[in-house]
C-alpha cells in the first residue's frame, strides 16, 4: 500500500519527467534539428531536486529526466550527448555510431553518479552502445541546472527561450548554433541558415 508521501513522490517524479520531455521537444523544434544531429544535455539532479549543484546527486531522478529527454531524441532522429560532470572533466556520453560518424575520439570511463553525475551514468546505462569522448561540437544544447554546456556547442551559439523554464526546481537555459557569418557588410546571408 502506497503511502501519501510515496503518492507525491510519484507523482513529482512523473510531473519531472514531463517537463524533461516536454523542454526536449521545445528545444528540437527551436533549434530545427535534422535527424542525425546531436543534442548535448547537461544536468544536475542535486538542483533538480532543489539542492546545490554537486550536493545530492540522485540516480532515480536521472533516469527520470534522461527518459523525457531520450524518448524525445530518438522521436526526432537525434543523437543525444549527455555531460558527465567537472569530476570527468565534463566529457560526454553518447551512442558510439554518433561519435564515429562525427569523427570523436574515445576516451576511457564509465560514470559513476558521484565521479561523472547520476545524468551521464543513466545516459551510460541507457544507450545501446555508450561511449565516452572529451569534445564534441553540438547542434544544440540543453543546460539542466546551470551545469556549463556551451564548451560542447558549434562555434556560434545563440540562446534560445523555451516556454519550459525549470524541470523539478533546475533552472533551464537552451541554445542553437548557426553558420558563422562572413564577408562583411556587402556580404549576402541564406536567410534560411540564420
Amino acid at each position: 500500500m502506497c503511502t501519501g508521501r510515496e503518492t507525491d513522490m510519484t507523482e513529482d517524479m512523473t510531473m519531472i519527467g514531463e517537463e524533461a520531455y516536454r523542454a526536449a521537444k521545445e528545444i528540437l523544434e527551436a533549434a530545427a534539428l535534422k535527424e542525425g544531429q546531436i543534442l548535448v544535455v547537461g544536468c544536475s539532479t542535486s538542483e533538480v531536486g532543489g539542492a546545490g549543484i554537486g550536493t545530492f546527486s540522485s540516480p532515480e531522478l536521472a533516469e527520470v529526466v534522461f527518459g523525457g529527454i531520450y524518448q524525445a531524441t530518438q522521436e526526432a532522429g537525434v543523437y543525444l550527448a549527455a555531460q558527465c560532470c567537472e569530476h570527468l572533466n565534463r566529457a560526454l556520453i553518447l551512442e558510439a555510431e554518433a561519435a564515429a560518424k562525427y569523427g570523436y575520439e574515445e576516451v576511457n570511463v564509465v560514470p559513476q553518479p558521484k565521479a561523472g553525475g547520476s545524468f551521464a551514468t543513466a545516459a551510460y546505462k541507457a544507450f545501446e552502445e555508450p561511449v565516452a569522448v572529451e569534445h564534441i561540437k553540438a547542434h544544440a544544447g540543453m543546460d539542466i541546472g546551470d551545469t556549463l554546456i556551451g564548451m560542447h556547442l558549434k562555434d556560434v551559439a545563440v540562446p534560445v527561450r523555451i516556454r519550459t523554464r525549470e524541470i523539478g526546481d533546475a533552472h533551464v537555459v537552451c541554445a542553437r548554433t548557426r553558420p558563422k557569418f562572413i564577408g562583411g557588410q556587402r556580404a549576402i546571408y541564406d536567410e534560411g541558415r540564420m
